[in-house]
């Protein structure tokens, strides 16, 4: 017999509820992070209890605290000499008063990205209970970010747009989908480098180009794109007849069919920026990505460039249009080697090499093996700032979960000396390699295996590379993290990344 509808609307609420208060947790984590990191104060030695840390923020005078570490929670503030919850809601308010005393700048943008990160992550997870994950480790891996940038105020912002715009495009809603194929007319094709992977996706009519396109990019441009439908520029060819798998970037699709990454437009702000494929990017790719391509050739290890190798678009919608073609994985992969997104690896999903692994110890020092030296390397020899983050980052692990090779991706990103100085060039190498990257996957490590400290063997792994900035690295009290808060509170470009010293754990470590 089924339950009374009183029951039944008892248990819904009761799932809401739960589903919301998990939205309000897992989007707290990275704002609370940027707060902390970016703001506020510590106050030592307030709490007897080493789980709770307590700060003063200096904007709007008033204590915080909260629990745990890498994932602060339970955020509470004082008020007439006693603490009181703070829900996502007020949390935001917080922050926001807090940054417009300390900045003295309005921002009414910021607020509404931070309650749409959160709402979009309420959708994520009621999706998430429809649909199973990928049966791939690695696609698996690569829609696990329910969290996303870990000190980033609003990293699953969306545009805020309604949800069902988004959410059948969404990784992390175990999203997968065809894309589009549209003709090109041939005397408006605009195209650079091996773009002939786009022309095996179909057949275009005579006089015409295959352009893919992702869906969502074609609804949120479609005003601007009408006139070349009507009169004959573009031509709707239907769609690949296999599933795409969008990537923890949303943007970049994977094709396991055809072993092949395309990275697209996408006119939505995600993280600190508008995601289009801006022309002034697009015209340097090839100079960029040819430079890091020579200088993986030249190493001596098992390390791989996934090669942005062309791109293709219209000259009449040259950035709208644009799509990068991205070598895939098997031509680079070692035999029987399965790869994981290393960002992937600080959070849950089924089949994570970090959390399953009995011997921490080794495992951390095969990892760093095998992510380190490719990026230190092509700084020192060749001249390349990798964007070594933990997006663009690939571990491939061995049977037994071991890392055995890293795989680096975005043309973008990647800087190249001298067309940016050697000491900014090091600063946003340090920044993306030790603190985004190592420093998360550090700290997830000794999560899962208590007792471990990672940082003796990343100083090994360091000082092996005689640069001439390692010394000062390793001893250095700080080490520049990149304030994604106030960047965006102040509306800053995306690209111009600013740096707040944040203590260095190498240097406590012993030589």
């Amino acid at each position: 017999m089924p339950p009374p509808a009183d029951d039944d609307a008892a248990t819904g609420a009761h799932h809401a509820a739960g589903l919301a208060a998990r939205a309000d947790a897992y989007a707290a984590v990275p704002l609370l992070n940027c707060l902390l990191r970016e703001v506020a104060h510590p106050v030592p030695d307030a709490d007897a209890d080493p789980d709770v840390r307590t700060y003063r923020l200096p904007g709007v005078d008033r204590l915080l605290r909260v629990r745990g570490t890498r994932r602060p929670a339970a955020p509470e503030v004082r008020v007439d000499d006693a603490w009181h919850r703070v829900d996502h809601t007020d949390l935001v308010k917080l922050v926001a008063e807090e940054l417009r005393r300390h900045t003295g700048l309005p921002n009414h943008e910021l607020p509404a990205e931070m309650t749409d990160s959160r709402d979009a992550v309420a959708a994520l997870l009621a999706a998430r209970t429809r649909t199973a994950p990928p049966v791939d480790p690695y696609l698996r891996s690569e829609q696990s970010l329910l969290t996303g940038h870990t000190h980033h105020p609003a990293p699953k912002a969306r545009g805020g747009g309604p949800t069902a715009n988004w959410l059948p495009y969404a990784p992390e809603a175990y999203a997968r989908f065809p894309l589009t194929l549209l003709g090109l007319r041939e005397d408006t094709v605009v195209e650079e480098g091996d773009t002939s992977a786009l022309d095996r996706l179909g057949t275009a009519p005579p006089g015409y180009r295959l352009l893919p396109a992702h869906p969502w990019q074609l609804e949120l441009t479609a005003r601007a794109l009408a006139p070349a439908f009507a009169d004959g520029r573009l031509l709707r060819l239907g769609t690949t007849p296999f599933p795409t798998w969008p990537t923890a970037a949303i943007r970049t699709v994977y094709a396991p069919a055809r072993d092949l990454f395309l990275k697209f437009s996408l006119d939505v702000r995600i993280t600190n920026d508008i995601r289009r494929l801006w022309r002034h990017d697009l015209l340097k790719l090839r100079r960029t990505d040819t430079a890091v391509r020579e200088a993986f050739a030249a190493f001596d290890s098992p390390a791989a460039w996934l090669s942005d190798r062309g791109h293709r678009t219209a000259d009449f919608a040259f950035e709208e249009l644009a799509v990068v073609v991205r070598d895939g994985l098997r031509d680079h992969l070692l035999p029987g080697a399965t790869p994981h997104l290393a960002a992937a690896l600080a959070e849950e999903y089924d089949g994570n090499p970090l959390t399953a692994t009995a011997t921490p110890a080794t495992w951390w020092e095969a990892y760093l093996a095998q992510a380190v030296p490719p990026a230190l390397t092509a700084f020192a020899r060749h001249g390349v700032v990798l964007e070594a983050h933990l997006q663009n980052t690939l571990i491939a692990v061995d049977t037994d979960g071991t890392p055995v090779q890293a795989l680096y991706r975005d043309a973008e990103g990647v800087k190249l000396l001298p067309e940016v100085p050697r000491a900014a060039g090091w600063e946003r190498l340090v920044y993306c390699l030790i603190v985004n990257h190592l420093t998360e996957i550090a700290a997830a490590l000794t999560e899962h295996h208590p007792g471990l400290d990672p940082w003796p063997a990343v100083r090994r792994e360091l000082a092996r590379h005689p640069l001439p900035e390692t010394p000062a690295l390793l001893t250095a009290p700080t080490l520049p993290a990149k304030t994604n808060l106030l960047l965006r509170w102040t509306d800053a470009d995306g690209a111009a990344a600013r740096y707040r010293p944040i203590p260095n754990p190498l240097a406590d470590v012993q030589p």
